[in-house]
């Protein structure tokens, strides 16, 4: 695929992950104000989207398993730490602290790819970056509404930078594993090692779960648990991961996780939707200034000589990423 068709897939693909994940907010807090603890929400979530995506990621690994020793590292990284861990850190910061605020923490995520990619590559990020780097978070910001935030908890704080660290890995494991394993089969056996996890936790007791089987609220209208399992398993982690994995692969790190910034405006859309959680002007302003973020730091990837990259190409014959 040519590099400007390749570019242009990527954000489609980026853009419907960052909105079938936005869509996870709603359907999860039906669920958590029906009984649900967040530790069964996330562990029902990772687990039914491994049982779902187990076979098909064995169909796709055909002929491809001697690829398995050198990305089964990769592969274990996204699922425990980008999928599972990244969840724990986010739910353990909104126990602490307004989501608002645990969500905002969670999205400086971009700003660590931007540090990383200094870091590797020593060079200073161009002003279009710099500059896009402000005004997306400054629309987060406002898509966020955190001028109503009253209270901030100190460990609170370092769940959400936690959160944040392991939402920078999810991008750059991403871009590693291009070429290494399919993209699909990187999200399904993440998904199993990102399920094994959350069992371990929910055992040695760090995890409490807690489910009920009754109706939960949503769109106005009382339905069945099994709605939302549904819509957060099948729409939230199976497709969103595999199109955020292709989508990451296509732009790289860096691009991808400013895009995944959308994911805050196509939430506040989907909450409103859903459960009647209408957003303000501003919030409609953050996420103008979002796209215009976004549309900056693409702007100066694409004035780069040589597109940046946070890891090396790990495999001499890429594969296809459908």
């Amino acid at each position: 695929m040519p590099p400007a068709n390749r570019s242009t897939s990527g954000l489609v693909y980026a853009l419907l992950s960052a909105a079938t994940f936005g869509i996870s907010g709603p359907l999860g807090k039906s669920l958590l104000e029906a009984g649900w603890s967040p530790g069964a929400a996330v562990g029902t979530r990772i687990g039914l989207a491994a049982l779902v995506m187990l076979v098909p990621t064995l169909l796709v690994m055909r002929g491809h398993w001697a690829r398995l020793r050198g990305g089964l590292g990769i592969m274990a990284g996204y699922g425990v730490v980008a999928v599972a861990l990244c969840q724990f850190c986010y739910f353990n910061a909104v126990a602490r602290m307004s989501p608002p605020v645990a969500l905002m923490l969670e999205y400086l995520a971009p700003i660590i790819i931007v540090g990383w990619i200094w870091l590797r590559t020593r060079r200073r990020p161009g002003l279009l970056t710099i500059g896009g780097t402000v005004v997306a978070m400054a629309g987060l910001v406002l898509v966020l509404n955190l001028f109503s935030a009253t209270r901030v908890d100190p460990i609170g704080v370092l769940w959400g930078f936690g959160a944040a660290a392991c939402l920078a890995v999810y991008f750059v494991l991403s871009v590693k594993a291009d070429g290494v394993l399919p993209p699909f089969a990187v999200v399904g056996g993440g998904m199993v090692f990102g399920a094994a996890a959350i069992g371990a936790l929910a055992l040695v007791g760090v995890l409490p779960l807690a489910a009920t089987f009754g109706t939960v609220h949503l769109a106005g209208a009382e339905l069945s648990w099994v709605v939302p399992v549904l819509g957060i398993t099948l729409i939230a982690a199976v497709a969103a991961y595999s199109l955020g994995i292709v989508g990451t692969q296509r732009l790289g790190s860096k691009v991808a996780s400013f895009v995944s910034l959308t994911e805050v405006l196509f939430s506040v859309l989907a909450s409103w939707l859903m459960i009647g959680d209408v957003p303000a002007p501003i919030q409609a302003l953050g996420g103008v200034l979002i796209v215009a973020g976004v549309v900056l730091v693409r702007v100066d990837e694409l004035r780069s000589p040589v597109p940046e990259k946070v890891v090396e190409e790990a495999s001499p014959e890429p594969l296809p990423a459908s």
